[in-house]
């Protein structure tokens, strides 16, 4: 059995904690790193990226997407440091030109990613999911969802929510088990909602409204610096909606059923869960 470790960069994020967690589960040595880690890793600092990555076998890596990449150096440094495969987490529909809106910072750094682990020597998997069910409950839109009214510049656009566990999954199976490599997956649901079906399926769950509010992007962004977010990030997030806006979220992919030999999980079985935990609570 290989003892060495594999490295989740971004361990304790919404999907990085998550492939912690699994890896755990089947008894395989993790190493979780990240500004709030046991192992210190910061994208700014590369002087903490050599005690993060000594020694493993494999890395999982949740990528910066602020310019410039930093991915292509830090996947350089895992191969010279022996990783011998290399899972990426990167974005459905990077590379579709103006998926993010025209001026996203999101694509180029994701493409720069993917480029660096397909050329790097090392066994590779990219994913590539839709937005995360789990911002419903633990991202952007849940203080908008225990208020009881989420403000979004989305329209009537859909968008196929994957669950964090889904994707989490894939990566565990990516990490740890032969016929993934140089695969890449588009993770989504199994079906597209609008936001206003996906708080439905919410109140359902929770029995508390739960509102949708069309805003424009414009006040969205005027919201969002209300409550003390800088401009730039700001701008960054409505571009990042863009995918839910034109319904390109919307399509179906087979990524889940491909890596796991499963359909993925619904919505409103997120939403369930997500009610148990007490997500939605205060």
């Amino acid at each position: 059995m290989d003892t060495r470790p594999v490295l989740v960069i971004g361990g304790t994020g919404t999907i990085g904690r998550r492939v912690v967690a699994a890896l755990r589960d089947e008894g395989v040595p993790v190493r979780a790193a990240s500004r709030r880690s046991e192992v210190h890793f910061d994208w700014d600092d590369p002087g903490t990226w050599a005690a993060a990555l000594d020694g493993v076998r494999a890395a999982f890596i949740t990528p910066l997407d602020v310019p410039p990449s930093r991915t292509p150096a830090l996947v350089g440094q895992a191969v010279a440091a022996g990783a011998e495969r290399l899972v990426l987490l990167s974005a459905r529909g990077v590379e579709v030109p103006g998926y993010f809106g025209p001026e996203s910072v999101i694509t180029e750094c994701h493409l720069a990613g993917e480029r660096a682990v397909r050329t790097s020597g090392a066994a590779w998997t990219v994913l590539k999911p839709a937005w995360f069910a789990q911002n419903f409950s633990e991202g952007l839109f849940r203080d908008g969802v225990v208020a009881g009214e989420l403000a979004l510049p989305v329209g009537g656009g859909r968008a196929a929510f994957v669950d964090a566990d889904d994707i989490a999954a894939v990566a565990v199976a990516a990490l740890t088990e032969e016929g993934h490599d140089g695969q890449e997956y588009e993770l989504s649901g199994p079906r597209a909602l609008g936001v206003a079906d996906a708080l439905a399926e919410i109140s359902r769950a929770t029995g508390r409204p739960a509102r949708f509010a069309d805003v424009t992007v414009e006040g969205f962004t005027e919201m969002l610096a209300g409550v003390g977010v800088p401009a730039e990030d700001a701008a960054v997030w409505a571009n990042a909606l863009t995918p839910i806006r034109t319904s390109g979220d919307a399509v179906i992919a087979d990524g889940v059923e491909r890596a796991l030999g499963r359909p993925p999980r619904d919505f409103a079985a997120f939403a369930d869960d997500a009610a148990k935990s007490g997500a939605w609570e205060g």
